[in-house]
């Protein structure tokens, strides 16, 4: 490890440990792979995104990233683009997203909250007053798609100081030479973003998926979770056979849309519309586990 380089997911549990490294340790001592879900904080409303987020972790997240709703989200397709506007629509801001977190870790404990999203809303509030809310909220950690690792000390480095993780992304593109660079700051887990382009839009093949986390596992100790053009219980066991984790957003993103009326009201039943399909992408995870015991 570099003299810079903050301390590893691995490093922190032996520590004590942050609450994605604890959970990270307990799905490997389980011999499985973890389910992360992606939601938008308030999408489609307020009230619905909070009983989705309360109901995600007994439906069988393992993790959970909230989006933070952002005007002008570059690297997500258009579902995601579209729920972020509702969100936004619904009244919800970042003070708001913290809110939510505060809310749901009042009755949850133990599930990691990632906070995803980008740079501006954050620069705009302040880095310190954000950093010092969102601990004092309950974040474990920051996915930031916008703040490339020459910007570490924007947000990265501090954040890490303040106690959060920091998990950086990989794709396809992230060459070797690249690589090192990418993970120096990195903390709690590695996304490998299966395909180049936007969410939502295709899936990358598993065999190029397995060889990408095979060379990212060389390269961190970290585990690697993949996202991206998961949407299936059969695409995530596939994933499960050799990630640490599957993450699934734009599915579940799509599953809210498919619950509002032509006034883009949600119906009574949206909430469990979503957890459905997670609770049908955890068996499927687990069902991964046992065809490789």
């Amino acid at each position: 490890m570099s003299a810079t380089a903050l301390p590893t997911s691995a490093e922190n549990t032996a520590a004590g440990g942050t609450r994605i490294g604890r959970r990270f340790a307990g799905l490997a001592a389980q011999g499985r792979a973890g389910l992360v879900t992606f939601v938008t904080a308030g999408d489609p409303d307020i009230a619905v995104s909070s009983q989705i987020l309360a109901g995600l972790p007994a439906a069988g997240a393992d993790l959970i990233e909230l989006g933070m709703p952002f005007t002008d989200p570059m690297a997500d397709g258009p579902a995601i683009q579209a729920s972020s506007l509702r969100a936004l629509r619904s009244g919800m801001r970042l003070a708001s997203v913290l809110d939510m977190v505060g809310a749901f870790r009042r009755q949850d404990k133990d599930t990691p909250i990632v906070l995803m999203g980008y740079y501006n809303p954050i620069y705009s509030y302040g880095v310190d007053r954000f950093l010092g809310n969102a601990r004092e909220a309950g974040v474990d950690g920051l996915i930031l798609v916008d703040l490339p690792p020459e910007e570490d000390e924007e947000l990265c480095i501090p954040a890490g100081r303040a106690g959060l993780d920091f998990i950086r992304l990989a794709t396809p593109t992230t060459d070797s030479r690249r690589l090192p660079k990418v993970i120096t700051n990195a903390s709690g887990f590695v996304y490998y973003v299966s395909i180049t382009g936007i969410t939502g839009t295709r899936s990358a093949s598993t065999d190029a998926v397995e060889a990408a986390v095979k060379r990212l596992k060389q390269a961190t100790d970290l585990p690697v979770a993949v996202g991206f053009g998961i949407r299936t219980p059969e695409q995530a066991a596939a994933i499960a056979r050799f990630a640490d984790a599957a993450v699934v957003g734009s599915a579940l993103v799509d599953r809210v849309a498919r619950k509002l009326d032509e006034h883009g009201k949600p119906a009574p039943d949206t909430a469990e519309h979503v957890l459905e399909l997670v609770r049908s992408l955890a068996d499927g995870i687990r069902a991964a586990r046992r065809s490789r015991s």
